[in-house]
């Protein structure tokens, strides 16, 4: 199979959004075990940005992202299960900024008919994100009380939703005041995190303190999430925008309260993947996210894209139309 050039985007310095450059590239043919893609949809996440300033470091140059849908074009030898035309996604694959790509077989998901790839890169990877939270780390049952904090970002927008229609009661918080009413939407109770009475209003909910909190800030909330979990109950922490919490190990074990976290390649992984996915693609059918907005830059404008994820611009869940 003859190369054909193809759009990436590359970083060759970290940095702020202008970092971002789109080049041409050449994409041969798959190798062993692999399949060549022509993309459709890439998703953005937090983790991009953090990996284009740096925090996150990654050997450069390097091409940004992990989430994307489309259809395979050719299979390299070894592969089984896959064809040309098939329509594929991914969630924890780096170099997902590109127009087309190769990547192994093994990391593939195929899509059902009814979810589009459009569907599937906005929602593999936030989604596949809570769905950890709601399972492996607190198993949510109905009737439960979860404290999500950082509730109106990507995964919080998509964890909230989801834990309502397991039927717990959810109190989501907005980092900023601006953010409640996306938080309204979603969540049974909404609140400010820089409201002073915050613990005393969550403990107005909760007398005993919640069942479980959800934690994708970090330090600037987890005293927050140790003044209202019950004793015996779990902080799963799932991301740390604000950095990693200064956690307080003996009095939580005292309380038997356990904090969980960890990320999706260790959670979501080996048979675990089908059921993941089949969950999250159910709630999809059930218009658990329909409300959620969807907003789309072309893939020459990533660097629009990241402007509006780092000066949290963001009114809705952010892909690239390749």
């Amino acid at each position: 199979m003859s190369s054909s050039p193809a759009k990436v985007v590359r970083i060759y310095e970290n940095g702020g959004p202008s970092v971002l450059r789109v080049e041409n590239a050449e994409i041969g043919a798959p190798g062993p075990g692999e399949v060549r893609l022509k993309q459709e949809v890439i998703g953005v996440n937090f983790v991009d940005g953090m990996i284009r300033a740096g925090i996150y470091p990654q050997p450069l140059p390097t091409i940004p992202g992990f989430e994307a849908a489309g259809v395979v074009t050719a299979v390299g030898s070894g592969v089984t299960g896959f064809t040309p035309g098939d329509r594929v996604g991914y969630f924890f694959v780096a170099g997902a900024y590109a127009t087309e790509r190769t990547a192994a077989a093994e990391s593939l998901i195929r899509l059902p008919d009814d979810i589009s790839t459009e569907v599937a890169a906005t929602f593999l990877a936030k989604g596949l994100s809570a769905w950890m939270g709601l399972r492996p780390l607190h198993h949510l049952r109905a009737g439960e009380t979860a404290l999500v904090l950082g509730a109106s970002g990507g995964v919080g927008s998509v964890l909230i939703r989801w834990a309502r229609a397991l039927g717990a009661t959810v109190i989501g918080v907005a980092g900023s005041s601006n953010k409640m009413a996306k938080v309204q939407a979603g969540a049974t109770q909404a609140l400010y995190a820089g409201d002073p009475d915050i613990i005393a209003k969550i403990r107005e909910i909760a007398p005993n303190g919640v069942d479980v909190v959800y934690d994708f800030v970090g330090e600037a909330t987890f005293g927050v999430a140790v003044a209202t979990i019950r004793d015996g109950g779990t902080i799963a922490t799932i991301g740390a925008a604000s950095g990693q919490p200064r956690s307080s190990p003996n009095d939580l074990a005292r309380r038997g309260v356990e904090i969980k976290g960890g990320g999706m390649p260790q959670f979501v992984r080996g048979p675990t993947v089908a059921l993941a996915t089949a969950e999250l693609w159910d709630a999809i059918r059930q218009g658990v996210f329909a409300d959620l907005t969807v907003v789309r830059y072309p893939f020459a404008d990533i660097v629009h894209a990241h402007e509006d994820l780092a000066n949290r611009r963001l009114e809705g869940l952010p892909i690239l139309i390749a």
